[in-house]
Order: C-alpha cells, then sequence, then structure tokens
C-alpha cells in the first residue's frame, strides 16, 4: 500500500497535491513543483536519486540514460523531515490530464512515451525502454527509445488532451493512433501494423501505420497529442495571416508555442 496520498485539481490544466506523512519522499520533475509546505527538505538530485552499484559513475550514467527518454539530467527529491504531514503540489507542462498509476498493480513496471513522467514516490526509477522491434522504433511515433519506470509505489504521468484508461483482455486488440499511446502495462504487446489501402493512407488523414496493441493489460490513450496540436496551431497561424486577421504578431506568438511544445517533447 501507498505511503503517500494525492488529489488531483483541475480539468484541462491539472496539478497534483501529494500529502507526505513523516520520514517519507517523493521525487518530482525538474521544474514540475508547484508549491510545498515550509518544512519540506528539498534536495537536487542525480537523475531520479536511486543508488548504483558503481558509485557515483553509476549514478551519473544513469542519469545521463534519462535525459533520452525526455526528463531531465536532475530532480527534485521533496521529503518530510517533521512528525506532522506535509503537502507539495506538481503541475503538469502541457494542457492535459494527470493520471496516478500504482506500481505495485502492474508488478512494478510502467513503459510510458518520452517525457510522461511528473513525479513519484522515492525509490521510483526511470529508465530507457527500447523498443526491439525496427518497424515499432521507426514508425511507432515515438522512436525507438520510451520511458520504462519501476517501482512498487504511484507515479503520477502527464499527457496532452483527454486521457483513458483501458484494460484489455487476453488476445484481445486494440489499433491506436501511435502518436495517441501514452503508457502500457508490461504484460501488453505494442506493434506496428500497415494501413492497409493506400487510398485510405493518403487521403484518411491516418497515416500510413497504427499502433496495434494487444492484451492482457491496462493501457493509456491521449485524445491530443502533442505534435497534433503544433501542426494546428501552426496551420491556423498561416491561415490568420493570409487573411491579414492576426498580422506578424500574432505568427510569431504561434510559431513560439509550437517551438516550445516541440522543446517539451525532446530531451532536455
Amino acid at each position: 500500500m501507498s505511503a503517500i496520498s494525492y488529489q488531483i485539481h483541475g480539468s484541462d490544466l491539472q496539478y497534483v497535491e501529494v500529502l507526505l506523512p513523516p520520514d517519507t519522499a517523493v521525487i518530482g520533475e525538474q521544474g514540475a513543483m508547484m508549491y510545498m509546505d515550509d518544512h519540506l527538505q528539498v534536495d537536487t538530485v542525480l537523475g531520479d536519486g536511486s543508488s548504483s552499484s558503481f558509485g557515483v559513475i553509476g549514478r551519473l550514467f544513469k542519469a545521463v540514460k534519462r535525459t533520452f527518454t525526455g526528463e531531465s539530467l536532475f530532480s527534485g527529491r521533496y521529503k518530510n523531515p517533521t512528525n506532522q504531514m506535509q503537502r507539495v503540489a506538481f503541475a503538469a507542462p502541457t494542457v492535459g490530464k494527470i493520471i496516478a498509476v500504482d506500481l505495485a498493480e502492474l508488478g512494478g513496471e510502467l513503459i510510458c512515451q518520452k517525457g510522461a513522467f511528473l513525479a513519484g514516490e522515492q525509490g521510483t526509477e526511470v529508465n530507457l525502454a527500447w523498443q526491439k522491434r525496427l518497424r515499432v522504433g521507426f514508425f511507432g511515433g515515438e522512436g525507438f527509445i520510451m520511458q520504462r519506470i519501476t517501482g512498487k509505489g504511484v507515479v503520477f504521468i502527464n499527457a496532452t488532451g483527454a486521457l483513458t484508461e483501458m484494460i484489455l483482455a487476453p488476445a484481445q486488440a486494440l489499433r491506436v493512433d501511435s502518436g495517441c499511446l501514452v503508457g502500457l502495462s508490461p504484460s501488453v504487446t505494442y506493434d506496428i501494423n500497415y494501413a492497409g489501402k493506400v487510398k485510405t493512407a493518403i487521403f484518411g488523414g491516418e497515416g500510413l501505420f497504427y499502433a496495434s496493441l494487444t492484451g492482457p493489460g491496462k493501457v493509456w490513450i491521449q485524445s491530443l497529442p502533442m505534435r497534433r496540436l503544433s501542426a494546428e496551431l501552426m496551420g491556423s497561424a498561416l491561415v490568420g495571416r493570409r487573411n491579414g486577421l492576426g498580422g506578424k504578431l500574432y505568427l510569431i506568438f504561434i510559431v513560439v508555442v509550437v517551438l516550445i511544445s516541440i522543446f517539451a517533447e525532446t530531451p532536455h
């Protein structure tokens, strides 16, 4: 059972408030902290703060690998040294949802898209998850690297748009736009398949490939991938400029928003 308690606030711009009992700690992604009680002890740790049998060099190597999953080289550790409950809150970096996942219910492991990790109980580790199938790496939308989050406590992941959890029965298959896949339990098989018809792929607006998920297990799906949002904003900016509705200032604003969103999806 998790030592912490929490409450997720907001609808589209969410944050999570975590209540820490005495002598407990939580790890937060760099820059995600929104507010905290004055008595919390805050430390900046290398990577996710997990130990390594190779000492400082091992921790540094793990931290560098972590950056390839879309997370920062350093994290914040928030520990409650008092004998009373203390609060700390973390805000999502995008317009979307935050969900809590109990890793113990998934066998201690969760596979996520890059940059999904927001915070988690101390002991949570964020590692590389390599795509073993070449076609998944090339055409899966997430590249060859995803996040493997391990531990026994609660972790908080974030995604853009609406977020839904689906439970797949054994051998049950689900087709998903590859950019909409946020996370899956390790028991789910993830593959990439061809759309089937050239006409559908070219004129249907859904692309040449889709993600095929086969149960048993849980999957989490987002309604608005950041790349799709960026494309819509850029398209609106170009139309507005042609129609004289926004002018140069409007276009500059949209370009800045798109660049920020693209940077948010790349490793820090």
